[in-house]
């Protein structure tokens, strides 16, 4: 029964990563790209170390595969925000489909006070 489950956790993977190459080449920008392999990749990443720590059933096997999985998981999101952020403030372009952008009016007004600030700290420094 066990070859049964890990069989099945090991297709699911492979196919929520095809799935996440699929997404890759098919999105037309990349913060959709960014999220399509962030969702897909973490899913297939995860179920084929699950089946492989079911497959194989044994502590440390499975300890790892655990542990790699609670990584994954952790830092995958993390690591996909922290890129799109990047990209988003390299004014990366949008695809035209997007209607809404509600990260401009945010960063717009953080520019705006710091230009102030700096605008301030420079009459201070000429005074």
């Amino acid at each position: 029964m066990s070859e049964v489950i890990s069989a099945l956790l090991l297709l699911g993977g492979a196919f929520f990563t095809l799935a996440a190459s699929v997404g890759i080449l098919r999105l037309p920008d990349f913060f959709l790209r960014v999220h399509a392999i962030t969702k897909a990749g973490t899913l297939g990443v995860g179920m084929v170390f699950l089946g492989v720590a079911v497959f194989f059933g044994e502590l440390t096997v499975v300890t790892r595969a655990l542990a790699t999985v609670a990584f994954v998981l952790v830092t995958a999101p993390v690591s996909s925000h922290l890129i799109g952020r990047a990209g988003y403030l390299d004014h990366v372009e949008m695809w035209k489909g997007t209607s809404v952008d509600e990260l401009r009016e945010l960063y717009e007004l953080r520019r705006e006070t710091f230009e102030e600030q700096h605008d301030v700290e420079e009459e201070e420094v000429r005074r």
